[in-house]
C-alpha cells in the first residue's frame, strides 16, 4: 500500500521502508512558475528561430534549419531551469522547502537502475519499430509505395557512395543500420534539452491535474512550441496554421507515450533516449525501405507525426490503458511510509 505525506513546501512525498524519498508529486500546479516556462520556451524558440523568418530564406537551407532547429531544442530546458528558480526563490519566500532540481526534473537518482535501464533500452529500439510499423501501414491505405524486397531506394542511395554500391545488401544494410543507430545515440545530447523540459519539468508540474489532463496539457504545448518551424512548412510542407494542427496533432498522441515512459519509471531518461530515436531513424528508415519509383510521400500521411503514426500510436496507448499501465507508479514505492515533520 503505497502511502503519502504532505510536507511544508506543498509537495505530496512518497518515500521507501527507510524513509527515502523517491518521487516529485505537486499537491498544486505551480502556475505562476508555469507562466514563466510557457513564456520563456516560446519565446527563446521565437528568437532562435526568427533569422529563418527575417532573411526571407525560411527553411530552404537545411544546414541552417538544422543549426537553428537544434538550437531551439534547448529552449524547454532553459524555461524548466528559470522556472524552477524561481520555484526555488517562491519556496524560499514563504520558508519552505523545495525538492531538488534533479528529482524535480527526473533525471536523478536513476533508482531502481535496472528497470530504468531496460525500459531506457526497450524504448530506444521501440521506437524504430514504431516507425516501422506506421510505414507499412502507410503503405496498406496506399499512401505509401515500399519495396520490402529489391530495396530498390535504398540501393539508389548507395550509389551515390563511391564504392558503396558494391557491398553485398546485407552487409550494406547492417552498416546503414549501425550508421542510424549510432546517429540516433548521438542525439540524445539535443533531445536532453527537449525532454527536461516537457516530460521533465513540466509534466511534474501538471502532475496535480490528473494523469491524462497533465500529458494532453503537455503534448499541445509541445505542439505549439514547434510553431517557428512548422509554420515555414518544416515537417509536413504546409505552412500555416493546417500543419500546426498536424504537429499538435502528431506531439498530443506521442507525448502520451513519452510521458508514460516517465511516469512508468520515475525517470526522464527513457523519453530522451526514445524521443533520440525517433529523430535519428525516421528519415533513415524511410529511405532503407521505400520504393525508388515511388512518387514523393505526404509526409502529414506517411511520418510517425502523421496519421500513420497517430494510429499505431493509439494502438499501443490503447494495449497500456487496457492493461492498467498508467494507473502504475512505481516511482512512487511499492512500499511506502509515512514521515513524522516537525
Amino acid at each position: 500500500m503505497n502511502t503519502q505525506t504532505e510536507g511544508h513546501s506543498g509537495f505530496a512525498e512518497a518515500v521507501d521502508v527507510k524513509g527515502r524519498p523517491l518521487a516529485v508529486v505537486p499537491a498544486r500546479v505551480p502556475w505562476l512558475e508555469l507562466g514563466v516556462f510557457v513564456v520563456t520556451a516560446f519565446g527563446l524558440a521565437w528568437l532562435v528561430c526568427l533569422p529563418l523568418w527575417i532573411t526571407g530564406k525560411g527553411i530552404s537551407d537545411p544546414l541552417s534549419v538544422q543549426l537553428y532547429g537544434g538550437a531551439m531544442m534547448f529552449t524547454p530546458l532553459i524555461a524548466g531551469i528559470i522556472a524552477f528558480l524561481v520555484q526555488r526563490r517562491q519556496a524560499r519566500r514563504r520558508g519552505e522547502p523545495l525538492s531538488s532540481a534533479p528529482r524535480y526534473f527526473g533525471f536523478w537518482p536513476l533508482r531502481p537502475a535496472g528497470r530504468i535501464i531496460w525500459t531506457t533500452v526497450v524504448a530506444f529500439f521501440g521506437v524504430c519499430v514504431l516507425v516501422v510499423l506506421g510505414y507499412l501501414l502507410s503503405a496498406a491505405f496506399g499512401w505509401l509505395d515500399l519495396d520490402l524486397t529489391g530495396l530498390s531506394g535504398f540501393r539508389t542511395q548507395l550509389e551515390t557512395i563511391p564504392g558503396a554500391s558494391a557491398l553485398p545488401t546485407a552487409a550494406a544494410v547492417a552498416i546503414y543500420l549501425l550508421l542510424m543507430f549510432v546517429g540516433s545515440l548521438s542525439n540524445v545530447f539535443v533531445t536532453i534539452g527537449e525532454e527536461f523540459g516537457w516530460r521533465g519539468w513540466l509534466l511534474t508540474s501538471l502532475r496535480p491535474l490528473g494523469t491524462w489532463p497533465a500529458l494532453l496539457t503537455v503534448g499541445v504545448l509541445w505542439g505549439l512550441w514547434h510553431a517557428p518551424l512548422i509554420l515555414l512548412g518544416y515537417n509536413f510542407d504546409r505552412p500555416g496554421i493546417s500543419g500546426l494542427g498536424l504537429m499538435v496533432a502528431g506531439c498530443v498522441m506521442l507525448g502520451i507515450l513519452f510521458g508514460w515512459l516517465r511516469l512508468r519509471t520515475g525517470s526522464v531518461w527513457p523519453a530522451v533516449f526514445a524521443h533520440a530515436a525517433l529523430n535519428g531513424s525516421t528519415t533513415m528508415l524511410l529511405v532503407l525501405l521505400i520504393d525508388a519509383d515511388a512518387p514523393t510521400p505526404d509526409t502529414a500521411l506517411v511520418t510517425f507525426l502523421g496519421a500513420s503514426g497517430w494510429i499505431v500510436s493509439a494502438v499501443v496507448i490503447a494495449v497500456l490503458v487496457v492493461t492498467g499501465q498508467f494507473r502504475k507508479r512505481p516511482e512512487l514505492g511499492d512500499r511506502t511510509k509515512p514521515v513524522a515533520r516537525a
